[in-house]
């Protein structure tokens, strides 16, 4: 297909499809295991207006009602899960993973940023315009979670939470979940002060810090650093028990994508949320 995207290494860790006339974004990781659907939006394929053009499926941005339910028709028939069946997060950057439940089909969680569920046909959705999408799925006891995790939740270790919660509602074995690491800010792109990086340096070994910060040239005596959020949460992934053959991490950044993904680092706030998905899939 093509979209035009520029991929930060030669890995082949996401897979670039179309279906619908919709494109989106997959991990040929979690695309194996045959028992879930999955994706992650770009911008296009919708039928938004003006900043939010043309694929938002959030109701938080301004965006036109109508067309925010024309664009979760759409996302829902090209990654193969009902609109009825969408469950959402409104992220307020906590490490607060929720339980789904069949009742809670369609339901909004308020101050959640990740969701766990064993119940086939509720698509898990997640919201992003830098921030890193984790995506977990256990083929075993067919348990799959969705999480959001910006700078606070990966310092937060937002990975290990919802491994945590796969374990202890569903008891899953986190050497048999499969975890992804979905589109977000790279290290290159994303610039953070001082204090963020006082966060990571209390939470995070020493011995890993040149992997996951540097700092740069500053003006005006202004300490800045360049942060690696992939690198941290593969760092939880790895810490929460899954194993390094288990994770796929991304490597392509919204940041240095504004074209075809949502970035908040280049938009700001007129934008719309890239989305990302996830479903067990009903037999």
């Amino acid at each position: 297909m093509g979209l035009g995207l520029k991929y930060k290494t030669n890995a082949y860790t996401i897979e670039e499809k179309e279906s619908c006339g919709v494109p989106y974004l997959s991990y040929p990781l979690l695309e194996q295991t045959g028992i879930v659907h999955h994706g992650f939006s770009t911008r296009l394929g919708g039928v938004s207006k003006g900043y939010c053009s043309t694929m938002n499926i959030s109701t938080t941005r301004g965006d036109d009602p109508e067309d925010v339910r024309e664009n979760i028709r759409r996302i829902a028939a090209a990654i193969g899960v009902s609109p009825e069946g969408m469950t959402y997060t409104h992220q307020v950057h906590t490490t607060n993973v929720a339980v789904v439940r069949p009742e809670d089909k369609g339901r909004r969680f308020e101050e959640t940023d990740g969701m766990v569920t064993n119940v086939p046909g509720i698509c898990l959705v997640t919201f992003y315009a830098d921030c890193v999408p984790l995506y977990f799925v256990d083929p075993v006891k067919k348990v799959i979670g969705l999480s959001h995790s910006g700078w606070r939740g990966t310092v937060g270790k937002m990975a290990n939470v919802t491994v945590e919660k796969m374990q202890d509602i569903y008891g899953s074995n986190p050497e048999d979940i499969l975890a992804a690491v979905g589109p977000s800010i790279c290290r290159d792109c994303y610039e953070v002060s001082e204090d963020v990086i006082e966060q990571f340096r209390i939470n995070y070994d020493e011995k890993i810090w040149p992997a996951l910060f540097y700092q740069k040239e500053s003006q005006k005596g202004t300490k800045k650093y360049q942060l690696d959020l992939w690198k941290a949460n593969e760092q939880n992934l790895l810490e929460s028990g899954i194993i390094p053959e288990h994770i796929a991490v991304t490597n392509l950044c919204t940041c240095c994508n504004p074209e075809i993904l949502f970035s908040h680092r280049i938009l700001g706030w007129n934008r719309g949320n890239l989305s990302a998905f996830l479903a067990l899939k009903e037999t």
